[in-house]
């Protein structure tokens, strides 16, 4: 009986912890765009990338490079899906990601089950 107690309290406690998460956690604001003009590393650790904003220029490809800190397997992945592109990063390792020439917008980028996100925005 204390044991069913116990699960049944550990499962609400999960489940309350991914309601909180995803839909009632205070949502950071839009930081300020980070333009990629050199070698712009992107930090993969803590639930975040840092930064999660990238700025590049319209019509010129580019390349991002992601440091991932974080070993757990939801940040393995990093996925453009409205780029088509997508990438397996190391861990502690750097991993370079060259983008194509893109049209002005926003673009997000995300892990494979979208807990991590930034966004790249194309001006």
């Amino acid at each position: 009986m204390t044991v069913e107690i116990l699960v049944n309290l550990l499962g609400l406690g999960a489940i309350s912890g991914i309601i909180w998460w995803f839909w009632v956690a205070p949502k950071r604001p839009h930081a300020e765009a980070v333009a990629v003009e050199e070698k712009l590393r992107i930090h993969v650790r803590g639930g975040v990338y840092e930064p999660d904003r990238v700025r590049i220029k319209a019509g010129e490809s580019a390349t991002l490079h992601f440091i991932r800190e974080d070993p757990t397997p939801c940040a393995e992945w990093v996925l453009f899906p409205d780029l088509e592109v997508s990438a397996q990063l190391a861990v502690n390792e750097e991993t370079t990601v060259r983008l194509p020439a893109s049209e002005v917008g926003e673009y997000s980028f995300h892990c494979q089950m979208q807990m991590y996100r930034g966004t790249l925005v194309v001006e």
